[in-house]
């Protein structure tokens, strides 16, 4: 008898349910197994993680509780001085953010560091092949304020640009409750038994906020791109220090040579710290967790956030914003630099050097990276002021330009340039005062060589500065104490200045310096005469007491004798100033003199 055969319909049935299902099943049972498995193991792995950082933890809920956020004031914007253009294209709203205040307890530290340089110790070799992974930059374009772009489909070879919507009507206010600021975890205790080049310090004390509710963020700049040698030094560090309460900002600008205690590791230059700790991995945060400890420990400062960018991003950022002015007053010499020739204005000698001379000029990205980094005339402590100048540049440039309202829209073109734990959250949190905060109003602190540090010679034969604690103290209150009285809503009466000279722009130079300084002035070009010899100011108030008068004279640089009273109740200017050819801009200790040669 012949046996039929299933059909090819029953023998598929039959595949699906009896074989094939089967192993499915098995499969998912074995990765379910699996996965379970491994949170488990996850689990155990964090609670590990966490009871190993309880103590550490603790130690920095109680020791950094006076720079936690505490208050977010109400911040009404205040009008712009007239001398300075406004935003009308991108913004009609108000920002304001309330919050409720608490009390903070505060870090008490008895003890006072001390320096004592020793060429005894045994030297300690370190060593410099330090890996990175800082992504390199992307540039990346801002589009105009008042229209929108329409970007063609990129191709193949074309670097994406962002399209994007018309300019918002209104400005959003900022968050009633901003994202609490980024925990400290306290820096280790040092061996001062180990070998060190000299003697580590004792830990600086904590500064005291005062009660103000403070955002510090440390702005780096890196050459590891065109030293390739793998090693990321900062050797720009600029902490720029927000005060929430007051609505006031100041900078303070860190020398790379400083000789510091960096945790876990020895006494080194600061500028190797965030190195330090991308090679090592330090935990946490890696290289950016170790310059935070270092900082504290150094100086006392609970840095918040960092923001680091290398010098293709520095020259992307301003050729972006089509160019930053700036006031040059002191005179720059210098070869042509690497990716970074000197301004077309800079006027060359027979040796191959470079010599920018007094005056006001728009520097593209390349210009303002040669200002920034050009140390041949002067020494490295006047570098942080020139940083300090173009950064007040951008920042002027962005607000008026309209870019810095639509930065929350850039966000994401501006992280490809610069690495950053900013999110944008806190971006937007920050940005009404930077829209209401006038760049001249932001106040400066440099340290000053011989006085704020000590220059000395490790036995390496390296050339570094160790801080002079009593004097960097009382710069480093001065930088957290806010001004007493807010400058820009005070009536100083109005300053004209005309340049009586041939050296042309000095009157905006000289109307830069005052600002500086307080005294917003406005240069009126050049006077009827423009060979005068000395330098006059004329007060036409006639008023004995509440005068500015000293001031501007003082800043300047002006005798007593060259002040001309005219009281005239007509007047159509408080105060007049007549650049002569004595006017001396140059107020830099760190600046030697150069002459221009023409060759």
């Amino acid at each position: 008898m012949t046996t039929r055969r299933p059909s090819r319909v029953r023998r598929f049935i039959s595949f699906v349910f009896f074989r094939f299902l089967p192993l499915i099943s098995l499969g998912m049972t074995v990765w379910l197994s699996t996965g379970i498995v491994q949170a488990f193991v996850n689990r155990a792995s964090e609670q590990s993680n966490f009871e190993a950082q309880r103590s550490r933890y603790a130690e920095t809920a109680v020791a950094i509780a006076p720079t936690l956020v505490t208050t977010t004031p109400t911040i009404t914007p205040s009008p712009i001085p007239s001398a300075t253009p406004t935003i009308t294209a991108s913004a009609t709203g108000t920002f304001t953010a309330t919050a409720s205040s608490t009390s903070s307890p505060t870090l008490t530290i008895t003890s006072s560091p001390t320096y004592t340089a020793s060429a005894t110790a045994s030297p300690m070799v370190v060593a410099q092949a330090f890996a990175t992974n800082t992504p390199r930059s992307q540039s990346f374009s801002f589009p105009a304020t008042n229209t929108q772009v329409l970007s063609p489909a990129p191709s193949a070879t074309d670097t994406p640009t962002l399209t994007l919507p018309p300019p918002p009507t209104e400005v959003p206010a900022a968050s009633n409750t901003p994202r609490p600021l980024p925990q400290l975890i306290l820096p280790p205790e040092p061996n001062l038994n180990a070998a060190a080049p000299t003697a580590i310090p004792t830990q600086v004390p904590a500064l005291d906020r005062q009660g103000n509710d403070l955002v510090n963020i440390v702005l780096l700049g890196t050459d590891g791109e065109i030293t390739n040698d793998g090693f990321e030094r900062t050797d720009t560090m600029i902490v720029v220090s927000i005060n929430r309460t007051t609505g006031t900002v100041a900078m303070l600008s860190l020398p790379r040579d400083l000789f510091v205690y960096i945790p876990g590791w020895t006494m080194q230059r600061l500028n190797l710290a965030y190195a330090r700790g991308e090679n090592i991995g330090w935990d946490p945060d890696g290289g950016w967790g170790l310059l935070r400890q270092t900082i504290f420990y150094n100086f006392g400062i609970n840095v918040h956030y960092y923001a680091m960018i290398n010098l293709s991003g520095f020259k992307d950022v301003i050729d972006t914003l089509g160019g930053v002015n700036i006031a040059v007053d002191c005179a720059i010499q210098d070869l042509p630099l690497v990716d970074a020739p000197p301004p077309p204005e800079s006027i060359p000698n027979d040796e191959g050097y470079y010599t920018l001379p007094v005056g006001y000029y728009t520097f593209d990205g390349g210009s303002a990276l040669w200002y920034a980094r050009s140390r041949h005339s002067s020494i490295e402590f006047d570098r942080g002021r020139r940083q300090q100048q173009i950064l007040r540049a951008i920042l002027r440039k962005a607000r008026d330009g309209g870019q810095l309202i639509r930065l929350p829209e850039l966000w994401s073109q501006i992280t490809d340039v610069a690495k950053t734990n900013l999110a944008l959250e806190d971006v937007i949190g920050l940005l009404p005062y930077g829209l209401n905060l006038d760049p001249d109003r932001i106040e400066t602190f440099y340290f000053n060589r011989l006085y704020h540090t000590t220059p000395w010679t490790p036995p390496d034969g390296a050339n570094v500065q160790l801080p002079v604690y009593d004097t960097m103290r009382q710069l480093l209150e001065d930088f957290y104490t806010p001004p007493t009285i807010n400058q820009a809503e005070v009536q100083l009466g109005t300053i004209e200045i005309l340049n009586g000279t041939s050296h042309a722009s000095w009157d905006r130079v000289a109307a830069e310096q005052l600002g500086w300084s307080g005294y917003p002035a406005v240069p009126a070009g050049q006077a009827e005469l423009n060979n005068q010899t000395n330098t006059i100011i004329y007060d036409y108030t006639g008023a004995t007491k509440g005068s500015i008068i000293e001031g501007i004279a003082e800043t300047l640089r002006v005798s007593a004798d060259r002040i001309i009273s005219e009281p005239d109740a007509n007047r159509t200017v408080d105060y007049r100033v007549v650049l002569g050819e004595d006017y001396d801009s140059c107020t830099s200790l760190a600046v030697i003199d150069v002459e221009a040669e023409g060759g």
